[in-house]
């Protein structure tokens, strides 16, 4: 019996893994704060140079 259930368990372990791995993942990717600044500061200039132009 103990060495049945523990071979279901890996067994599901494993496949919970695999599954996870296929699934879509959720979560954006992590943007760092100094990378979010610049970000905006492009962004600001851009939007400054296209109403001279």
């Amino acid at each position: 019996m103990n060495r049945r259930k523990k071979i279901n368990q890996l067994l599901k372990a494993n496949a919970k893994k695999a599954s996870a791995k296929l699934a879509p993942k959720s979560k954006p990717k992590y943007i760092s704060k100094a990378d979010r600044l610049k970000l905006a500061a492009e962004s600001s200039q851009d939007s400054t140079l296209s109403p001279d132009s």
